[in-house]
This record gives structure tokens, C-alpha cells and sequence, in this order.
């Protein structure tokens, strides 16, 4: 069965150039630009440890997908990979409906930030903004995945100058920081349960190297792409978040970071400088960048599901660009409904919740499959201990939320 759902039907056009620019595009586009404020509003002073955390947490997931990807080049991902190592139907089907959940909340999420930005430039309703992005960038992810994913590679680029003009601006205050940084570290448990609280949060802004799985069809020479390209972008993301949520920590007050709906914007505008407008622009199109690249990933889930009988087959048919188009407007027409239905503190808490659980599944996967059908002829491998130490650590993420919120 699975050598015949590995014959892809989906044109292989992408490099490891275009596929770090995309991951890139998700983790930044969904991460830092949004939830920043707040993780500072749990985690303070802190909030610079809690991103360190995510960090290590999200890079053993991400040798563990990277490996899968290698095992399993096929669009429908994480359902492959437990039906793969389960052998159950009925387990496949509940993580692809698991990661559609995930997937339209985390877009919802995004959507929903680019409002904050947005305010600056135009007087329109929240939702009015959000689903205008989402209608658009769906429009967009019907085009083709080369075009798609250079138009998210174009936006990417934005995302980072944004970035860098943040870490410009903040530097003068890091500065000043810099003779106090070891005394960010806690000397006592509330500390460190204050930065748990934080990295619960924070590992919202690094989901997003998973999707490059899903794009493993589209992907040339895949047993090394797909592994360079998703560690090369979660690498990347976590040094800039770290840069970034340091100057954040010493340019604004926890209070003022936990209340603003645009914390990066806030940074800009304490330097004084006369750029509130266009950051605010380069902000939206990184924000919004990351609804395009969850259309996409959304999109190639449900295709890929519906070519393992997972999902109705009609989901299946592709135009004459070889584009999932009946999949793409079904991710954008769920999409939308949830950027209209949900509001974002509770699509923050319940995307990161259900990444969380979903990656322990998916690290336990990889941890049954190293055991019962190792593979000595993959490109990539990574040791038995890191799907291990993956379940562990997203468990105990989530073991640590429900503490907080007891």
C-alpha cells in the first residue's frame, strides 16, 4: 500500500532554497510577530528562557519529522506516518483530523494577528481584515505550489527585514541589559514555572517546520532536502526569536508588552524613529504570510488524505497545473470560518494545546518504527533517544499548562 501512495501525482519543483524561505515564511509569520506580548505577560523578564525552551523542544520534533519525511515523502504527513507505524485506519484518520483542527486554528490564529498591525494602517472591523487575508491568499495558493510558494518566499524576505529593524532599534537597550542577562536565569520554582507557563506559549511560534513534511511530494532529491530544509529553518527562527524577544525584554515594560497588540511596533516607536507606518506594513505582510503558507499546508494534508481513502476522493482532483484546487478552496473556506468564530486568546491556548499532543503521537511514531522496521538506507537519521526525548518533552509542556491552569 504504501509504495503505491508514495507514486506522487504532484510535480517535484522545489529546492532547499525555496523550502527554508517557506518554513521560514510559517514559523516567523505565525510566531514572533504574534505572540510575543504574550508570552511576556506570563513569563516577564523570562520570556527569553521560555523561547530557549521551545526552542530545543521544537528541534527534537523536528529531527523526528525530518526522518519521517524521509521514510514517508507524502502529502498526507502525520496521518501517514501513524498509520505507517500502527497500522490503523481509524489512528490515521483521527491524527489527520487532529492536524486539519490544528492547522485552521493556528491560520485563524495568524489572521486574526495581522489585525493588530493592520489598526495602524486602516480604520476596518478585526474579522473584516482577517477574512479578506484569508479570501485572498486562498486565491493565491490556487495558482500553482511554485508560484505560492515564491510569492511566501517574497513575503519571508519582508518578515526578516522587519526583524532586523527591530533588532536595530532595540539595541541600545540590550546594551545597557547586558551586565544583568545571568540574572535573568530563576534561582526559584515560581521562576521556572513562570518560564514553563511562557515556553507553553512561545512554542506557538515555532510550529511550522512540520508543514515542510507535507510538501514532501512537491520536493526534489527529498532523503536530503526535506531534513537540510526543516532543521536550516527551525535553526534560523530560533536564533532570531531569541535576539528579538531579548530586545523586546529590554525596550518595553511587562505591562505595556502583555497589552499591545503589536509589541514589535511598540519597540520601533519608543526609539522614536518615524517608520510606524511602514513597519507596520512590513509587519502584515509577514503576518499575514504565514495564512498563505497553512492554506497551502492545509490544502496538501486533505489531498494526501484523500488519496489514502482517509477523506472523500473527490478531494483528489487536480487542474491542469497539477494543483489540489477542490482541496485548496475546501483548507480556505474552514479557515475562514474559523478566523470569524474563534478570538485569539482561545485559538492561541487550544492550537498549541492540540500541536503538543499531536507531536508526542508523531514522536512515538518515529520511536515504533525505528524498532519494527529500521531503515539503513535513508539519507537522514537521527538516534532512537530523540523521539524519545520528543514524546517526553511536549508532554511534559502540556502537563506543565494544565498545572497553570489548576
Amino acid at each position: 500500500m504504501a509504495d503505491a501512495v508514495h507514486r506522487s501525482s504532484l510535480r517535484r519543483s522545489l529546492g532547499v532554497g525555496l523550502l527554508v524561505l517557506y518554513g521560514l515564511g510559517i514559523i516567523i509569520g505565525a510566531g514572533i510577530y504574534v505572540v510575543i506580548g504574550t508570552v511576556m505577560a506570563h513569563a516577564g523578564m523570562l520570556a527569553v528562557c521560555s523561547f530557549a525552551v521551545a526552542g530545543v523542544l521544537a528541534g527534537l520534533i523536528a529531527l523526528s519529522y525530518a526522518e519521517l519525511g524521509a521514510r514517508y515523502p507524502e502529502a498526507a504527513g502525520a496521518a501517514a506516518y501513524v498509520q505507517e507505524a500502527f497500522g490503523s485506519e481509524r489512528c490515521a484518520q483521527l491524527t489527520g483530523g487532529v492536524v486539519v483542527v490544528v492547522v485552521l486554528i493556528s491560520a485563524a490564529t495568524i489572521a486574526r494577528g495581522t489585525a493588530g498591525y493592520a489598526r495602524t494602517l486602516v480604520a476596518l472591523p478585526d474579522v473584516l481584515i482577517a477574512s479578506g487575508v484569508v479570501l485572498g491568499f486562498t486565491a493565491v495558493a490556487c495558482l500553482g505550489v511554485k508560484d505560492s510558494v515564491r510569492t511566501a518566499a517574497l513575503m519571508t524576505l519582508i518578515e526578516l527585514a522587519g526583524l532586523l529593524l527591530v533588532i536595530s532599534a532595540g539595541l541600545a537597550p540590550v546594551r545597557d541589559l547586558q551586565g544583568h542577562v545571568w540574572a535573568l536565569l530563576p534561582t526559584d520554582l515560581p521562576g521556572w514555572r513562570a518560564i514553563g507557563a511562557g515556553a507553553f506559549l512561545a512554542f506557538f511560534a515555532y510550529t511550522g517546520f512540520e508543514n515542510l513534511a507535507n510538501m514532501a511530494e512537491e520536493t526534489t532529491d527529498v532523503g536530503r532536502t526535506l531534513p537540510r530544509a526543516m532543521l536550516l529553518s527551525l535553526g534560523i527562527s530560533t536564533a532570531l526569536y531569541m535576539t528579538v524577544a531579548l530586545v523586546v525584554v529590554a525596550a518595553l515594560p511587562r505591562e505595556e508588552a502583555a497589552v499591545s497588540a503589536a509589541p514589535l511596533l511598540a519597540v520601533i516607536a519608543r526609539r522614536g524613529w518615524s517608520l510606524s507606518h511602514a513597519f507596520a506594513a512590513l509587519s502584515l505582510v509577514a503576518v499575514a504570510n504565514g495564512v498563505l503558507i497553512q492554506i497551502l499546508m492545509l490544502s496538501r494534508l486533505l489531498y494526501g488524505m484523500a488519496r489514502r481513502a482517509l477523506l472523500p476522493g473527490v478531494l483528489t482532483a487536480l487542474s491542469a497545473r497539477q494543483v489540489p484546487v477542490r482541496a485548496t478552496l475546501v483548507a480556505g473556506a474552514l479557515v475562514l470560518v474559523s478566523t470569524v468564530a474563534l478570538p485569539f486568546d482561545a485559538l492561541l491556548r487550544l492550537s498549541t494545546t492540540l500541536t503538543l499532543l499531536l507531536f508526542t503521537l508523531v514522536s512515538l511514531s518515529l520511536w515504533r518504527l525505528q524498532q519494527c522496521a529500521p531503515r539503513q538506507d535513508l539519507a537522514f537519521h537521527v538516534p532512537c533517544w530523540v523521539p524519545v526525548a520528543a514524546a517526553l518533552g511536549s508532554s511534559g509542556l502540556l502537563a506543565v499548562q494544565c498545572a497553570e491552569v489548576l
